[in-house]
């Protein structure tokens, strides 16, 4: 079916946003929100940048919060407008679901969003386990957290090397993107060691691994901003994307990044989209049968006047990107236009579907986490 044109409409919610401090943690460099390095600690993407351009439309939708232990501040709750939403806790494997691609938010979005982790320094890397728990970073903590439906979220891994972005292998081995170790790394879950799969390039360590994407033949993408080092400890004198095979050999795949970030693959694999934070918009490459990607042009701006700018992005199973920043997760199609805004009170740092049947989107922000139902399916 042929999608309607671009809308700008947009799901808002009316409660309080959460903080663009400075996150540090002894023994490890860090970036604050505009990404300004400290010595003392690690952070992540830059956080408090504001983008120029047209504003979306609303409707207000306040968060439901759940129990957490370390809930401090739970934004205000309202009322909802959307008549067909309903409570994530109630409806798992009961949403609506879609049969046709998306013509609009109203076709996405299935539910309200709901907090379910408050009280941390900067989270990140969401990641739905099979085994049907959710595990994101706290990156200044240098913890991976572990949540799950009617538990309270608690440490899973620590120390974690300052982790950022996570994914799982085929053999359902985590990986993480290690802003302290400078490395992409691989752990059998339940081990605390892990091994490095990359840490170096041609001699030069990697600047602090961000994010990643997993192929279904084992292939390995990641980015290497230098958010998590100071600037004289960069010894790669660029911002890349690479690869590593299924044989653990790693290729630069582009170097004219300003800061490469969130990173993901279409359903079919055939295209592998990178936010470029700074330049406010998402590339897209061609990925060849060897996994090798090429192309890397501007797939869609994503200029806002709204808080934060591309980060973290997941895709769903018509192939619809969602991106965090401008205001909230951007949902947009594989022809590049935008559907709209599900708008989040405060900066939106990485985005991941999970639930056990794939319909919710887990959504990092700084200090807490959300979920929210969705009709649609991530791939």
């Amino acid at each position: 079916m042929k999608r309607a044109s671009s809308c700008m409409f947009s799901l808002a919610l009316a409660c309080g946003g959460g903080g663009g401090e400075t996150t540090t943690d002894a023994g490890s460099t860090s970036t604050d929100a505009t990404g300004t390095t400290t010595e003392t600690g690690t952070s992540t993407d830059p956080g408090t940048s504001t983008e120029t351009g047209t504003t979306d439309t609303s409707t207000s939708i306040a968060p439901t919060s759940t129990s957490d232990p370390t809930t401090t501040d739970t934004p205000p709750t309202g009322t909802s407008t959307d008549a067909t939403t309903t409570d994530a806790t109630t409806t798992t494997g009961t949403t609506t679901g879609a049969i046709d691609p998306p013509m609009s938010l109203e076709d996405v979005v299935d539910g309200e969003l709901e907090l379910i982790a408050d009280g941390h320094m900067f989270t990140e890397g969401p990641i739905w386990s099979p085994e049907g728990y959710l595990l994101y970073s706290d990156i200044p903590a240098n913890t991976i957290f572990r949540w799950s439906e009617g538990e309270q979220a608690s440490a899973f891994i620590n120390p974690s090397g300052n982790s950022n972005g996570l994914a799982f292998d085929l053999e359902g081995r985590l990986l993480a993107a290690e802003h302290g170790g400078r490395r992409i790394s691989r752990r059998v879950i339940g081990e605390q060691n892990a091994e490095t799969l990359a840490g170096e390039f041609e001699g030069q360590s990697l600047n602090s691994p961000n994010d990643i994407a997993v192929r279904s033949d084992g292939t390995i993408y990641f980015t290497d901003p230098p958010y998590g080092i100071q600037p004289n400890q960069q010894e790669l004198d660029f911002q890349g994307v690479f690869r590593i095979d299924p044989q653990g050999q790693l290729s630069l795949i582009a170097d004219d990044f300003d800061r490469p970030n969130g990173i993901a693959l279409a359903p079919d694999e055939s295209l592998l989209y990178v936010a470029d934070t700074n330049a406010e918009h998402v590339r897209v490459f061609d990925v060849q049968a060897d996994g090798d990607a090429v192309g890397g042009q501007v797939f869609v701006d994503l200029q806002s006047d709204q808080p934060g700018n591309p980060d973290g992005m997941a895709v769903d199973a018509f192939g619809d990107l969602f991106v965090s920043g401008g205001g909230g997760v951007r949902v947009v199609t594989p022809a590049g236009e935008l559907l709209g805004t599900i708008q989040v009170p405060e900066q939106v740092t990485n985005c991941k579907f999970g639930d056990p049947d794939g319909k919710a989107l887990f959504i990092t922000a700084q200090a807490r986490v959300y979920r929210i139902r969705l009709k649609v399916q991530g791939a």
